[in-house]
């Protein structure tokens, strides 16, 4: 008997790839083989994917990176990918397509759309991206994370919410600690993008609390490569102790022992926060295409689990403000973290398996 096949295109940013990890993890569990086309970029977090997921490596390219002549060489790159992509599916056809947005997954969704093969895309943010926009109304389903999502006109959006990889479901609802006067543990988490601001405000506000205060901090800080030494160089410093690296493997540990995170709102961030339950700080990357990460925190914020601070307003003095608020109010940050969970979707990968089960029933002779 024939097994069931599912090609995943993802790449780019965690975000994409982290959802994308939580498919290919329930599907294999459900006996589907599942390929992952991504780029290099993409290929940076694919060390958490089960290793039974085949990882192919498509040729893409995006028009936001480079000089006149990478920018020239964009479209035959990309017509490439999508013909290599096609030849592909002719020897070796996938029964679903779903791509997770980012530039690498034009290939195989340009391909899956010119062989008419059965396909969906997944949008983590409430402003589609602008590969998923292309795509939006030229596959079969729209699957949302936040909603209302601005779709356009034509496209069929089912709300499913943000799949989050099985390291983070094991930790849903952990038992809070809440603050108090012993160590206590803040993770900062600025994404793949716009991560200075944080490297640049975190380091100074948590140097600014009040001693009493920040005898106790512990703090575990995601920050570049090109960042890393300047904030590790200011923790030791001012006496705070604190672990600073480009990625953190294990996030979903580190989330459970926090009392308090600070982060970008992007979406998988923001899913993380809310299945685990953990009071966050969240400054929205104020460059993101159509604002999408103040309409990602939203939802956290509205039930009180969280306190937004948008770029314009983001200083050391409020930032250091906000984290005493939290780490003073032992039972207002229990609060938070209770409120975060009531906001989460922890069958949201299972309702992304029901699509893409839906969609191989219709397809099948």
């Amino acid at each position: 008997m024939r097994q069931n096949y599912l090609l995943i295109a993802a790449g780019g940013t965690g975000g994409h790839m982290f959802p994308a990890q939580a498919l290919a993890e329930m599907m294999l569990a459900r006996g589907w083989r599942v390929r992952l086309s991504t780029d290099a970029r993409g290929a940076r977090y694919t060390g958490g994917f089960p290793h039974s997921t085949e990882i192919v490596e498509a040729s893409s390219a995006t028009f936001a990176r480079g000089g006149l002549l990478a920018k020239a060489l964009v479209g035959p790159k990309i017509l490439a990918g999508v013909a290599g992509m096609a030849l592909q599916m002719l020897r070796d056809r996938p029964d679903v397509v779903v791509g997770f947005g980012g530039y690498p997954s034009i290939p195989a969704l340009g391909a899956a759309t010119l062989l008419r093969l059965p396909r969906m895309i997944h949008e983590q943010n409430g402003v589609l991206g602008k590969v998923n926009q292309v795509f939006a109304k030229r596959v079969d389903n729209v699957a949302c994370g936040v909603w209302p999502a601005d779709l356009p006109e034509g496209a069929r959006g089912i709300h499913v919410g943000n799949p989050v990889r099985g390291a983070v479901l094991d930790r849903a609802g952990a038992a809070y600690i809440m603050p108090g006067d012993y160590p206590m543990s803040i993770l900062v988490m600025g994404g793949s993008q716009g991560a200075r601001i944080l490297s640049d405000m975190v380091p100074g506000a948590i140097a600014a609390l009040p001693e009493g205060l920040r005898r106790y901090v512990r703090v575990a800080h995601q920050a570049r490569d090109e960042d890393g030494a300047r904030v590790t160089a200011f923790y030791a410093e001012h006496g705070i102790s604190a672990e600073v690296k480009p990625f953190f493997q294990d996030v979903p540990r580190r989330m459970s022992e926090a009392q308090l995170v600070i982060s970008r709102s992007g979406a998988s961030s923001v899913a993380d926060i809310s299945i685990i339950g953990r009071p966050s700080i969240l400054i929205p990357y104020a460059a993101a295409a159509g604002d999408h990460q103040t309409a990602n925190a939203r939802g956290l914020v509205q039930a009180n689990a969280a306190i937004m601070i948008p770029e314009s307003a983001l200083d050391v003095s409020a930032l250091a403000e906000q984290i005493t608020s939290v780490l003073t109010n032992p039972r207002a940050a229990q609060q938070m973290a209770s409120a975060a969970l009531t906001v989460g979707a922890p069958d949201a990968t299972g309702r992304l398996v029901g699509l893409v089960e839906d969609l191989a029933r219709k397809e099948a002779p």
